[in-house]
């Protein structure tokens, strides 16, 4: 069982900066595939960025490249989202994500997540 803990989100104005992260309890947290969702207010939920068990292979949605950087910090079992140029777009509830394996897009691959963090960008 992995458990998931998120934090960092809040307030921000347009064009500000955030940076979530992501704090796992897996022991084997080099292991997992890891991912960044969000989900909107009547939305469903979409990817956000994804980063390879080793770090080497990252993914963005289009909304988000250019503008988002998702890392990785093995030793201290954490997942970072670095959000800047932030839109009011962006707004949502962001979830980080677990998965044992290879990078994966794909909301269905994930097998754990943690309660989400609110990111709110006032326009």
């Amino acid at each position: 069982q992995v458990q998931l803990v998120e934090s960092g989100g809040g307030l921000v104005q347009a064009g500000g900066s955030l940076r979530l992260s992501c704090a796992a309890s897996a022991r084997t947290f080099s292991s997992y595939t890891m991912g960044w969702f969000r989900q909107a207010p009547g939305k469903e939920r979409e990817f956000v960025a994804a980063i390879r068990w080793g770090g080497g292979t990252t993914g963005y949605a289009n909304s988000v490249k250019g503008r988002f950087t998702i890392s990785r910090d093995n030793a201290k079992n954490t997942v970072y989202l670095q959000m800047n140029s932030l839109k009011h777009e962006d707004t949502a509830v962001y979830y980080c994500a677990a998965r044992i394996g290879t990078y994966s897009g794909s909301i269905y691959s994930y097998d754990y997540w943690g309660q989400g963090t609110q990111v709110t960008v006032s326009s």
